[in-house]
């Protein structure tokens, strides 16, 4: 945090002094803009709880009780996909180089970041699956230095500098369904089990960079149009992660009539805190609150009245873009 403050605080002050020596070049201006990034050089997905971020298609035999897998490939891409729009304040220090602070706004699209479908042994019935898919919302900083030529018409300029994310969320939406078996009485019935549950992971402070080539169409006096591609690089590693709904339920069912016996239902305050609520670490050691059995879907860990620890994940949230806009000048 020390080291962002300290590189923003010397940007500004080479702006500030560079626009009190052009003092009467200076002039403030105002954009909007709009665009769509792809993302490049993409990675493995992080984890999803216990998942890896692997498309996995399985067999189960009901003959030996063995689950084969039949197909396997692991998920890469970036979260650098996506919608992005901002809103920017500059100050021409003269007619060649110019500061801007630009807030943005950025929702990427959905990724796939595991999924897992068991069938049964010579047939299409499906006895489990899930399937979990990921999506970001973020709010950055981003100070630029721009050069330019200087064209009274057609302007091509020159864009460079820093990403400050100020706020973001990995949002992770999970859905489960799993068939089964239970004995009760005497006699063994099917068990139908379908989760919902949705997680968001908090981001640790970070810093990127930013890099764009443009050109400026003057409409008037006071107004310019302006087209530009853009490149981002904003690495981001998480810090916690808490679940904000969780909705399980399990119909035990009657096999020769089809009647539902019985249900049960666990809902997001039924979670302990270690079920809910997640510390991601650099090193998982024996001090870690890591999970110690599992029971259907709820899992019991060292202790369930803390948070639970996990391995630090990364991400990528910067890609390459389009952008498009307006520039006002005051």
């Amino acid at each position: 945090m020390k080291r962002i403050t300290l590189l923003c605080t010397l940007f500004f002050a080479v702006a500030i002094h560079t626009a009190t020596a052009q003092k009467k070049n200076s002039k403030f201006y105002l954009k909007v803009a709009g665009g769509y990034y792809f993302s490049v050089f993409p990675g493995q997905f992080p984890k999803v709880g216990p998942y890896e971020p692997h498309d996995e298609q399985k067999q189960y035999s009901s003959t030996d009780g063995t689950t084969t897998v039949i197909s396997e490939k692991v998920l890469t891409g970036s979260y650098g996909a996506g919608g992005r729009g901002g809103l920017s304040f500059g100050w021409n220090l003269n007619k060649y180089m110019a500061v801007e602070a630009t807030f943005n706004y950025y929702h990427s699209k959905k990724n796939l970041m595991t999924r897992e479908v068991t069938t049964l042994a010579g047939s299409s019935t499906v006895l489990g699956k899930i399937e979990s898919h990921g999506y970001v919302n973020a709010v950055d900083f981003a100070p630029g230095f721009i050069i330019s030529p200087g064209f009274e018409k057609v302007n091509p300029y020159v864009r460079i500098g820093l990403v400050v994310p100020l706020w973001g969320r990995l949002n992770i939406e999970t859905d489960a369904s799993q068939s089964g078996s239970t004995v009760l009485g005497g006699q063994t019935l099917l068990t139908q089990t379908t989760i919902h549950r949705e997680e968001q992971v908090k981001p640790n402070i970070t810093i990127g960079f930013q890099g764009a080539v443009g050109v400026a169409f003057p409409v008037s006096h006071k107004l310019d149009i302006f087209v530009e591609a853009e490149y981002r690089n904003i690495p981001v590693k998480s810090k916690e992660k808490e679940v904000k709904a969780y909705d399980e339920n399990t119909k035990v069912i009657n096999p020769s009539t089809g009647a539902v016996v019985a249900t049960q239902h666990r809902g997001l305050g039924d979670l302990s805190t270690a079920e809910s609520h997640t510390k991601y670490v650099t090193t998982l050691d024996q001090s870690s609150n890591t999970p110690v059995s599992q029971t259907g879907a709820k899992v019991t860990y060292k202790h369930d009245d803390q948070p639970s620890n996990d391995l630090k994940s990364y991400i990528n949230i910067g890609g390459l873009g389009a952008n498009a806009g307006l520039r006002w000048h005051f």
